[in-house]
C-alpha cells in the first residue's frame, strides 16, 4: 500500500533536484521507526578522530563512568576496563555492554 506524501523537490543551482521537502508529521512518522539505529556525530568523531573504541567513545559521550559500567554489568572496573578497549568481543558480551549503556548494539556495531 503506498500511501500518497506531498513532496516537495527543491532544484539545486544547475537545475538538478538537490532536495526533497516534506509534510512534518511526514518526517516525524519515518524518524521514529528507526531512531535506535543512528549514532550521534560526537561518538563517531571520537572513533575516527580520537582512535577510540566505538564501546569507549559511547560511554564518554553519555557521560558514565567505567566504575558505573562495570557495576552495571556485575564485574570489576578493570575487568570492564579491558573489554572497553578491546578491539574483538563476543557478541553477548557487546550485547550486555550495549545494555548496560542504555543503546542498541547496531549502535555499538559502528
Amino acid at each position: 500500500m503506498n500511501a500518497s506524501i506531498n513532496v516537495q523537490i527543491l532544484n539545486g543551482p544547475d537545475g538538478s533536484p538537490a532536495f526533497a521537502v516534506i509534510p512534518y508529521g511526514d518526517y516525524l512518522s519515518m524518524t521514529k521507526r528507526q531512531p535506535e539505529c543512528t549514532v550521534p556525530n560526537e561518538v563517531v568523531g571520537k572513533v575516527i578522530k580520537d582512535c577510540l573504541t566505538p564501546i569507549r567513545a559511547w560511554r564518554e559521550h553519555l557521560g558514565v563512568t567505567q566504575t558505573e559500567v562495570a557495576a552495571r554489568l556485575g564485574i570489576s572496573q578493570p575487568s570492564y576496563a579491558a573489554q572497553e578497549n578491546s578491539a574483538k568481543l563476543r557478541r553477548s558480551t557487546r550485547e550486555k555492554i550495549a545494555q548496560a549503556l542504555g543503546i542498541s548494539l547496531e549502535q555499538l556495531n559502528l
